[in-house]
């Protein structure tokens, strides 16, 4: 069945940034359907569920409670029925070994969250619009940290 929307999921533990992030897509020009969940284990719990339908991208925060964004990250590399979701890693952190950490167990680019609305919204459509299958054939540390 083909969608004429991308499905996205936020996994983010802060109530002001899950609002600033689908006020974003809201004002975008692109078709899509977001989905929020405040902590990791809802996040898995959401794609466990026979009866969800997968998102193509998933914004990932790195620290949450209950289970932490690398938690899930690696959870989600491990399962096969999750090899075409995009992870987004959207994070706060600008540390070396996050960025390092979540590139090496196999996220497609990570972000650091944006301050500002229209450097997020900036960002969003980047992530969004990017041909997937050409950019993960050619991932590499280079293309993987998006510089907004």
């Amino acid at each position: 069945m083909q969608k004429d929307f991308i499905l996205i999921t936020l996994a983010d533990d802060d109530e002001d940034d899950r609002m600033f992030f689908t006020d974003a897509f809201e004002e975008l020009k692109i078709n899509t359907v977001v989905n929020t969940v405040n902590d990791g284990v809802a996040l898995m719990d959401f794609l466990n569920d026979p009866e969800s339908v997968l998102p193509n991208i998933i914004f990932l925060d790195l620290n949450m409670p209950l289970k932490s964004g690398m938690e899930c990250l690696k959870e989600i590399k491990a399962n096969p029925k999750f090899k075409d979701i995009v992870i987004a890693i959207y994070s706060t952190s600008s540390s070396e070994e996050d960025i390092e950490n979540t590139f090496v167990l196999g996220a497609n680019i990570y972000i650091k969250k944006p301050n500002h609305f229209g450097k997020l919204k900036e960002a969003l459509t980047e992530v969004v619009t990017l041909n997937w299958q050409y950019i993960t054939s050619g991932l590499n540390k280079d293309n993987f940290l998006l510089r907004i």
